[in-house]
């Protein structure tokens, strides 16, 4: 393995020279997650082009180093002992392009600053991702929404890559499988490399006004002063989940570092020096108590990337 990392760092370091990315070795993962939590992975790389993520991509399967990709962070919590092998970030991935109706964008753009992009042009149906802290290529894998607002309502296709079988794709509305914070990508191996959105002509004073309306209840009802990772659980229909939580007396409740919000029980935050083992426990907690309480299993909605 130690020869294979050596092998990837001798690639690396060409591939910068060569301005197709950037990296970081021994890379700090609290700064590559809104929770602010996990150790460091042996390399964190920015690539610069969809071509060089998925050549990255396709040697770290040859080298067998584990990888995972992540945009923004902000729906994950990163191990305390870090990663051993390379976390992909999509961040400098930030192409937009407007053609009729539709915005293209790459997988990294953030989603607030696509919604600002759909305002000046002119384009509905995205006021309900400004504000919403992940990139284009997390909210299609998680099918991400807010306010009656998802992605797979504005979604016409996706471009991907399969390191399985270096091929690149594309699948088209409902070939994307969605479903509620779900989408195909969860179960394959497929890589986002950018989507195809249709929008609708708009009003831009009409667009502004409602993203400023969802912003304001976001300020209101949100903690978003603390690091957390975005809703801590699932939908539990007919249930309020945050409610189910709240009911529990969770309220506050701590352990370590991390505290169910008292502003939204629906919010696990990070108080300040949190551990991913802190935020475990509690999430656990969380769960035993609203089953004993009432019969109902809550699924978590922040993801991990375990140690390896």
């Amino acid at each position: 393995m130690f020869d294979n990392f050596d092998r990837l760092s001798a690639y690396l370091s060409d591939a910068a020279a060569a301005g197709k990315l950037t990296y970081q070795a021994d890379a700090p993962l609290s700064r590559l997650s809104t929770f602010r939590i996990g150790g460091s992975a042996v390399f964190a790389v920015w690539p610069k082009t969809a071509e060089e993520m998925a050549s990255l991509v396709a040697l770290t399967d040859t080298l067998s180093i584990p990888m995972a990709v992540v945009g923004n962070g902000s729906n994950l919590l990163f191990d305390d002992k870090g990663y051993d092998g390379v976390i992909v970030v999509t961040t400098s991935l930030t192409d937009v392009r407007r053609d009729g109706d539709r915005l293209i964008a790459s997988c990294g753009v953030p989603l607030t600053h696509l919604a600002l992009v759909a305002e000046r042009e002119g384009l509905g149906g995205l006021s309900f991702a400004y504000g919403i802290p992940g990139t284009l290529g997390g909210a299609v894998f998680m099918n991400a929404g807010a306010y009656g607002g998802e992605m797979k309502n504005v979604v016409e296709s996706v471009s991907w890559y399969d390191p399985e079988t270096d091929e690149f794709g594309r699948y088209k509305g409902d070939d994307n499988g969605f479903g509620y914070r779900m989408s195909r990508y969860q179960k394959e191996g497929k890589l986002i490399l950018s989507a195809v959105l249709s929008l609708n002509p708009a009003d831009p004073a009409a667009i502004r006004a409602e993203m400023d309306d969802f912003m304001a209840r976001r300020k209101e009802k949100q903690p978003l002063e603390y690091p957390s990772a975005g809703s801590a659980f699932k939908r539990c229909e007919p249930y309020f989940t945050s409610k189910l939580i709240d009911e529990a007396g969770l309220k506050g409740f701590t352990v370590g570092g991390a505290q169910v919000s008292e502003k939204h029980a629906g919010f696990i935050i990070n108080r300040g020096g949190a551990t991913s083992s802190d935020v475990l426990r509690l999430i656990d907690e969380i769960e035993q108590r609203v089953l004993e309480r009432v019969g109902v299993r809550i699924e978590p909605e922040i993801r991990s990337i375990p140690y390896f």
